[in-house]
């Protein structure tokens, strides 16, 4: 599996970003039962860079915390069954990885949302990779029913790796 990480900040964190973005990509493919090794690329940036790349990808010009860019289009949220459709188009030849997509997160977001939700910055990241990486699987959140799914599983791979949020056995 490839898990590339880009960061265009002078942002460090306390813990390792490439080490955090690994675990909790994998949880969610596990919990997911994908079949395939894959590929999935995250960029970090500011708030002014989400905002454009927010502008130009889904014309809503304002900042946002994550932005996911899948690369399948499910007919059913974490079906891979899907994917032998689409194979010429998901799959790096060179690799014969899976492109499951692009992720983009603002550190800047990271660090107000960590101070909002009373929680660390490790469990702000770890719960944007989940809610990104389950957005790539192919789960939305534009019912109620669907938010609730998409929730509940972010929580359990959070749990699983015993990411929690602060005073959160």
């Amino acid at each position: 599996m490839t898990f590339y990480v880009e960061n265009d900040t002078k942002k460090e964190f306390p813990f390792s970003i490439q080490e955090i973005f690994e675990k909790v990509a994998k949880e969610v493919l596990n919990t997911e039962e994908c079949p395939y090794d894959v590929c999935i690329n995250l960029l970090l940036t500011d708030n002014a860079g989400i905002r454009g790349y927010n502008s130009e990808y889904r014309s809503i010009d304002k900042e946002t915390d994550v932005l996911s860019f899948p690369n399948i289009e499910f007919k059913l949220a974490g079906d891979f069954d899907v994917v032998e459709e689409q194979e010429a188009d998901c799959f790096d030849l060179s690799s014969g990885e899976l492109m499951l997509g692009d992720i983009i997160i603002s550190v800047e977001k990271i660090e107000e949302q960590s101070h909002e939700y009373g929680h660390s910055e490790l469990r702000e990241f770890a719960f944007l990779v989940a809610h990104s990486m389950f957005h790539l699987c192919g789960y939305d959140h534009m019912t109620d029913e669907d938010a609730s799914v998409m929730e509940r599983k972010q929580e359990i791979v959070l749990d699983r790796l015993g990411i929690h949020r602060c005073g959160e056995d």
